[in-house]
């Protein structure tokens, strides 16, 4: 079965702050997390688990199911935050999350409901989708993979093989994501290792690619339901961000990878997506 269907983008609007909203709560409350990457995929979770992905969070495991993997499994916190609110995990285990004993790791663990693969060593991530989509292909199940990377990641040269393999095989049910917001841990992407022409590169690699607004509910929307453009070829969506997106005092920041607000940033943050939140309502 299909998951809910939201054609009111302003309804998916208001769950993508409430679940920014969630993410702040856990980390400060776990004293420890990824703030600025979680906030930026915030966005593309919600549009992918509530109208996007066929999924079922009350048989999780059926065969047909489209597989998602984080492979930026860093940004745990934010996939934590939709898998509770899409109804795989209860809120009270979300609560868990950087307790002693918690099941919530802070990396992706295939003991959660609704986790595909224990990820977070970049770079993997697309390897372990080409073989999920080839897998999709020879069992004839018709599922699709999507891989969300972070930009950092690029610089893994796994990244490259699996790219060339996915090409290779012709997997048009496969679909990789780059969080292009433009930041990894170190700074800047393009003074550690320059990524750009990235869409030029996947293309020569023999993938399509699309260029979406990574904020944008209509845009990204819009930009999933195209797929597949083209029979036989990959896709790639190049979904440009905003590193700590939704806080005003976190965003584009460096330091803010994995950065833990203090008392009073705590309560700016919850503030200021309230009051967003409020607005929308």
């Amino acid at each position: 079965m299909n998951n809910v269907e939201h054609n009111d983008f302003s309804s998916l609007q208001i769950k993508a702050e409430k679940i920014r909203k969630r993410v702040i709560e856990i980390i400060y409350h776990a004293k420890g997390g990824h703030t600025g990457g979680s906030l930026s995929i915030v966005d593309i979770l919600t549009v992918l688990y509530f109208n996007i992905l066929n999924i079922d969070p009350g048989n999780p495991d059926m065969p047909e199911r489209d597989r998602f993997i984080l492979s930026k499994g860093h940004s745990v916190e934010s996939l934590y935050c939709v898998l509770a609110e899409a109804g795989f995990i209860k809120d009270a285990i979300l609560q868990t999350y950087g307790q002693f004993n918690s099941l919530l790791t802070g990396h992706p663990t295939r003991k959660i409901p609704g986790i595909e693969l224990n990820s977070g060593s970049l770079g993997h991530g697309l390897s372990v989708g080409v073989g999920m989509a080839i897998a999709s292909r020879m069992d004839q199940k018709g599922f699709r993979v999507y891989v969300l990377m972070g930009d950092g990641e690029q610089g893994e040269g796994s990244v490259y093989e699996a790219a060339m393999a996915g090409s290779h095989f012709q997997l048009d049910n496969l679909v990789a994501i780059i969080d292009r917001n433009k930041l990894q841990i170190s700074g800047k992407t393009e003074r550690i290792m320059t990524l750009e022409p990235i869409k030029t590169r996947w293309e020569s690699f023999g993938w399509e690619v699309l260029e979406t607004d990574g904020h944008d509910m209509h845009d990204l929307t819009g930009t999933f339901k195209k797929i597949p453009v083209l029979k036989n070829k990959p896709h790639l969506i190049i979904a440009n961000t905003v590193k700590g997106k939704g806080i005003s005092f976190l965003e584009d920041k460096p330091e803010w990878h994995h950065g833990v607000p203090d008392r009073d940033q705590f309560h700016r943050a919850i503030d200021e997506i309230q009051d967003r939140i409020n607005k929308m309502i």
